[in-house]
């Protein structure tokens, strides 16, 4: 089971995050998703630990705790859902809402 961290600073490093999170037990792996276009972190992180019990502990404190001028929220991460491709608010072949798109109307 791993652990979410969501509003994170986008200055934050895995290392920065494991050093926080080992204080509760020892970490083994964080992952710092980045945005596919830019490269740049998305302000949410990943982080497993060896135990249970250490990642139970971690989470109780540190979700709602101030760190790098942040308000962290912690808890146990949700499986990634399957998307619906109809639902995926992707444009693939449908008809895109010009009002949003920055294209004005014909």
């Amino acid at each position: 089971m791993s652990i979410y961290v969501g509003n994170l600073s986008y200055s934050v490093t895995q290392e920065d995050l494991s050093k926080v999170f080992s204080e509760y037990g020892t970490v083994t792996r964080v992952q710092l998703p980045t945005d596919r276009e830019t490269g740049r972190p998305r302000g949410f992180g990943f982080v497993e630990m060896e135990s249970e019990q250490a990642e139970d502990k971690a989470i109780q404190a540190l979700d709602g705790a101030e760190w790098m001028d942040r308000v962290l929220k912690v808890n146990k991460a949700r499986p990634r859902e399957e998307k619906d491709s109809r639902f995926s608010g992707g444009n693939s072949g449908g008809r895109s809402n010009d009002r949003y798109s920055g294209r004005g109307r014909y």
